[in-house]
């Protein structure tokens, strides 16, 4: 793959993993994890696959950088801090998140930048393709999984205007939609939502809605619509959620909408029935590529598939494929691609270009 490949990942939880476990994304992995090296953290969230240098190094010049926090009723345990009751709380947690990404971009203003509309992105573009690596700076485009922190459609244009991009009505159930776990329907307040969201510009992720909500949304919502992170539910029958998983109605209606699915690059998204005590070298690129190649046949071309690996997200190093050692990795997807046949414009596309001409068309203006 040429380095003047621009990747672009749908789906990395940065503000989650730097308020919970106090990682700094300033640093290397290789010395986050070096730090992390005999504390309960890898555990807990796995080691790190995240980076400024490895973004830098893998030619990541994008990325949708998550507000995320958790219901009480799903806490994982003592550690996991970040978890809401009620929607006042909900609200003060994913402020918080949107507060921590606008000091990474003043504190660090040579690393991190946000992408607020096409002129962002435009520049973003054109800087990583003529730059020097210590010049780069990586571009977060933020987006809120699950809308609990928006504790009504009104106040909307509070978070447009702090910068949020991406809306997902779902994690697990909201007031707004049912979710993982927790499957139903949008809610009356949903359908409310939504059409807020389309008055202030704001994009719609329907990763983490089940078929029924997401089925609904594709034919109600008036803008523009993707998929952050997920994978084909035929992948894997017997997820033990499958209503986290895209199935091929989804897949032909996003795509008939003009959207972008990103694939998630655990390995329980990529291989049925994987198991940690499989070991991560039992899923391999190939099975990435598989992922990717099913949604590319199904819609009979390439235009419409990208990665949202969800990279730091409840898993790490141990749980995603052979191969993928961090996120500066993401490249040798191409390899993997072109073994499997696909031409050169179709891999960068997956790669990155899918996203970028999404986001060149459904980002405002200025």
């Amino acid at each position: 793959m040429g380095a003047y490949v621009i990747i672009v990942d749908g789906h990395e939880d940065l503000a989650w993993n730097a308020l919970t476990f106090d990682r700094d994304y300033t640093r290397s992995a290789l010395e986050t994890r070096a730090m992390e090296d005999g504390t309960s953290i890898p555990e807990w969230n796995g080691d790190t696959l995240l980076g400024w240098p490895e973004w830098v190094r893998g030619g990541v010049a994008v990325v949708f950088a998550t507000l995320f926090s958790t219901p009480l009723r799903w806490k994982k345990g003592p550690w996991d801090v970040r978890c809401y009751a009620d929607a006042e709380e909900a609200h003060s947690l994913y402020r918080s998140d949107l507060a921590y990404y606008h000091r990474l971009v003043d504190e660090h203003a040579e690393k991190f930048h946000l992408i607020l509309d096409k002129h962002d992105l435009g520049i973003t573009e054109s800087t990583w393709q003529k730059a020097e690596e210590e010049e780069q700076s990586v571009g977060m485009v933020l987006l809120m999984e699950g809308a609990d922190g928006v504790r009504s459609p009104e106040e909307l244009q509070e978070w447009f205007d702090g910068g949020v991009r991406i809306l997902g009505p779902a994690w697990a159930a909201t007031q707004y939609a049912g979710g993982t776990g927790e499957p139903g329907p949008l809610m009356d307040l949903g359908r409310v939502l939504l059409d807020a969201m389309a008055d202030v510009g704001m994009i719609l992720d329907l990763a983490h809605l089940a078929e029924e909500g997401a089925v609904e949304a594709l034919d109600l919502f008036r803008g523009s619509i993707l998929v952050s992170h997920t994978s084909p539910l035929a992948q894997v029958p017997n997820a033990e959620k499958p209503e986290r998983h895209i199935t091929d109605l989804v897949i032909r209606l996003t795509a008939e909408r003009e959207g972008v699915i990103g694939l998630v690059l655990g390995n329980r998204f990529l291989k049925n029935g994987w198991e940690p005590s499989h070991g991560r070298d039992a899923v391999t690129l190939s099975d990435v590529a598989a992922g990717i190649d099913y949604i590319c046949q199904m819609l009979g071309d390439a235009a419409h598939v990208g990665l949202g690996s969800d990279f730091d997200g409840g898993f790490g190093l141990d749980k995603v494929p052979k191969g993928l050692d961090s996120v500066a990795d993401l490249r040798l997807i191409g390899e993997s691609l072109d073994a499997h046949g696909y031409h050169q414009q179709d891999i960068e596309g997956i790669l990155g270009r899918n996203w970028l001409r999404f986001l060149q068309r459904a980002l405002p203006e200025n």
